[in-house]
């Protein structure tokens, strides 16, 4: 029988009491991280203590510095000397957007700790990554890809390699990437400290655990079909003829707004349609150049434009704040991708909805998709192209403005001939996603859009692929 008190709730611990040093502390109270997410609370101790660590937690819940944390301590500890082309500790991450986003997580605990690091990817040019490789750096964050040729041009030894990270492994698994990884892991020591991050376990990554971590301990802050708390779900069940119009009238509500469309072509098409009707748009995509792709994402950053029209690419580790609003406007095939591509909302506790446009003949998938996704969402059925649900769901007034111009087309540069394309995929490899990432067609857009920097885009040339 209770005698009425209360349990008092323990307390979390602080990252100087998790054992990081002080000037990393000082670093995230300057960026105002105080407080560790619960996953970083949880793999700290044992990732600092030099252990192997899996990691799983769906997106958004801080794996990021999970990992960035104990890697910049551990290398500033361990003072080894960085040599030319022999980096110190690697990064592997499934896309470019990713790399960016972790090396721009990593850079104040960098430079606090006095490491160098780079970023290697496709899109780009090579020269100045092995310009950076040749001077020395202590941390690679790359796509396996383009790292694979630095490797096999003898511009990267990875013999030298103390810690190893895979970041959202299970989606470098469904792109095909698992070959390239095991080739580059097999590069490194044996002996070094490995730790892997992914919110599934299943598509190879299981293999990759046991083949390549040590006895390793295991984090699991919540499953992978734990939907968000805060994350509100509604389906649309409209007209074909109306999707379009219904769209435009929640990409235009109040706040950030993502739009996930199942093809290049599709993404591309919903941006133009959306910026002809004054609704500012970027997309992003495997089609567009790595300049187009930062520049949009920038964009969609800053404010400029206020809706990002993706394709699954932006599912995973792509984090702009205060995003309100996700639409599937094409409903994705199974239901981690559903779950992947609504966390791009409601993070680190903050509210959002998602939204999932659905006609006739996707009722029965539909229906599948959120029930494997673990969620109940709101269906409301209507005809035409309003209904007053749409206001309950995107409140505020509707803002549109003119049409968005874009300059003639100018054609594409010659891409780089190594064979890593952009997202670290090997164009050896006919399985990895996005088959039809190369264009047929010349650059579109390589001139600025008249307006503002919306859709910078690029021919798709009919490719398949996301």
């Amino acid at each position: 029988m209770s005698d009425g008190s209360t349990v008092p709730t323990p307390a979390v611990p602080t990252f100087a009491e998790l054992g990081l040093p002080a000037a990393i502390v000082s670093t995230l109270a300057a960026s105002g991280v105080e407080t560790p997410f619960p996953i970083q609370a949880a793999t700290l101790p044992d990732s600092l203590a030099g252990r192997d660590v899996l990691g799983r937690g769906r997106t958004g819940s801080g794996k990021t510095y999970a990992f960035l944390l104990p890697l910049v301590a551990r290398l500033a500890e361990s003072k080894t000397p960085r040599g030319a082309g022999r980096p110190r500790a690697l990064i592997l991450a499934p896309t470019r957007e990713l790399v960016a986003q972790i090396d721009a997580a990593l850079a104040p605990l960098a430079a606090a700790m006095n490491l160098r690091s780079v970023t290697i990817f496709g899109g780009v040019g090579a020269q100045p990554q092995i310009q950076k490789l040749r001077a020395g750096v202590d941390i690679v964050i790359a796509c396996p890809g383009r790292l694979e040729d630095h490797v096999s041009s003898r511009h990267a030894d990875l013999s030298a390699i103390e810690i190893t990270i895979l970041d959202e492994a299970d989606h470098m698994a469904d792109l095909g990437f698992l070959p390239g990884v095991k080739r580059l892991l097999d590069r490194t020591p044996k002996n070094g400290q490995r730790m892997l991050f992914s919110a599934t376990l299943d598509n190879g990554v299981d293999v990759l655990v046991k083949r390549y971590l040590h006895d390793p301990v295991t984090h699991s802050v919540d499953s992978a079909q734990s939907p968000v708390s805060a994350m509100t779900h509604h389906v649309l069940h409209v007209d074909s003829s109306a999707r379009v119009n219904v769209l435009t009238d929640l990409a235009a509500s109040p706040g950030r707004t993502i739009v996930f469309a199942r093809t290049k072509h599709g993404a591309k098409n919903l941006t133009r349609q959306l910026n002809s009707r004054g609704v500012a748009a970027v997309e992003l995509h495997g089609n567009l150049s790595q300049n187009a792709r930062t520049r949009n994402l920038a964009a969609f950053s800053d404010g400029t434009a206020s809706v990002m029209v993706a394709t699954d690419i932006a599912a995973r580790g792509i984090h702009v704040d205060d995003i309100t609003l996700v639409v599937h406007a094409d409903p994705p095939v199974e239901h981690k991708a559903y779950l992947h591509r609504s966390g791009r909302t409601a993070r680190a506790g903050n509210e959002g909805t998602v939204v999932t446009l659905m006609h006739d003949a996707q009722v029965s998938d539909v229906r599948d998709l959120t029930r494997k996704a673990g969620i109940k969402p709101t269906i409301t059925r209507f005809r035409g192209a309003t209904h007053p649900v749409l206001q309950e769901i995107a409140p505020g007034e509707r803002k549109f403005g003119s049409p968005v111009v874009f300059d003639t087309p100018v054609p594409q540069q010659q891409r780089p001939r190594n064979r890593g394309n952009g997202d670290g995929r090997s164009s050896s490899n006919p399985h990895a996603g996005n088959r039809g990432n190369r264009s047929r067609g010349g650059q579109r857009g390589g001139g600025q859009p008249r307006t503002h920097t919306s859709s910078s885009t690029t021919r798709s040339g009919g490719s398949r692929g996301r």
